[in-house]
């Protein structure tokens, strides 16, 4: 079993995080000789190559991308360690790291985590968006102590997760102007043959959308489908297509993005979910998204 060095493994992750030697020199202050014979002897203990290089850019091997994983939760746990000790002692603030699933709204995001905000003694809100599954692992090895989605954890994950439903609403139907002045009478017949942006395939919402159209008995034409729902709002902002949103944000994206509501349903719900690896919830950030969400934004 190779015994790791942990200085030739802080500089191959620095390589990896910077993109390459030259980077990595420079914030390291050492040479980029130094630095490239320290990760030959790391591949040497390893036992393979930790990079391939493509072109003038260095990739990482199968074996680097295992190997950058586990360097990457050991050292990002560390920068953090010295970011909270450079604080003054009294002004030192717990951290509470929430994963937001891309298939949730950044305004419902906010809506959901400003209670932890409000706080008599608020945590630092660390957020990091992507896709479910790779937030239910970093849930999973404790990297995270909240994960935010549109649907629950089941058993297909393969992680251990509890899931607790903080709400649901109904959507509303918005599009730019023009757009939306056409689509508003005889909704949702108008929908037939309308063009529409849906939420990607990652979405719970997009799966009861599609199911309630066929219901309605209209079939839109699928523009374009996005994985960032962000973007799904700048292309419906210019007119591209028609979009949907939960009804309890609708007037505010309708205000920011300059776009119209034209129709809604109770028929379609966005649900939301906090995923915890605990039963029972304790952390008091977890405990006031909950009070709050029950009690004031789905009540």
């Amino acid at each position: 079993m190779p015994v790791l060095n942990y200085k030739h493994l802080h500089y191959f992750w620095m390589i990896a995080k910077s993109g390459g030697v030259a980077k990595a020199s420079e914030r390291l202050h050492v040479t980029p000789q130094s630095i490239s014979g320290q990760i030959r002897l790391l591949e040497e203990n390893v036992g393979a190559p930790l990079f391939r290089r493509v072109g003038r850019n260095l990739e990482l091997t199968e074996t680097g991308r295992m190997v950058y994983e586990y360097a990457d939760r050991a050292f990002s746990a560390g920068e953090e360690l010295q970011e909270a000790l450079r604080e003054a002692p009294g002004a030192r603030q717990s951290s509470f790291k929430v994963g937001v699933s891309t298939a949730v709204g950044r305004s419902f995001a906010y809506r959901i985590l400003q209670p932890a905000l409000t706080l008599e003694h608020p945590p630092r809100l660390i957020c990091r968006e992507g896709k479910l599954t790779d937030l239910l692992a970093e849930l999973s090895v404790n990297r995270l102590d909240l994960v935010i989605s549109d649907r629950p954890a089941d058993t297909s994950f393969n992680i251990r997760g509890f899931n607790h439903l903080l709400g649901q609403c109904g959507i509303a139907f918005l599009a730019s102007a023009p757009l939306a002045g056409r689509l508003r009478s005889n909704f949702p017949r108008s929908l037939d043959g309308a063009p529409m942006l849906l939420h990607g395939a990652d979405s719970a919402l997009r799966q009861r959308l599609m199911r309630w159209l066929e219901q309605q008995g209209v079939r839109p034409r699928i523009v374009a489908e996005f994985d960032d729902t962000a973007l799904l709002k700048a292309f419906g902002q210019e007119g591209a297509g028609a979009f949907v949103a939960p009804v309890l944000v609708a007037d505010q994206i309708a205000l920011q993005f300059e776009v119209e509501r034209f129709g809604e349903t109770a028929d379609v719900v966005d649900q939301i979910y906090a995923i915890s690896g605990e039963r029972r919830l304790t952390n008091r950030a977890v405990v006031a998204i909950s009070q709050a969400a029950r009690n004031v934004t789905f009540a």
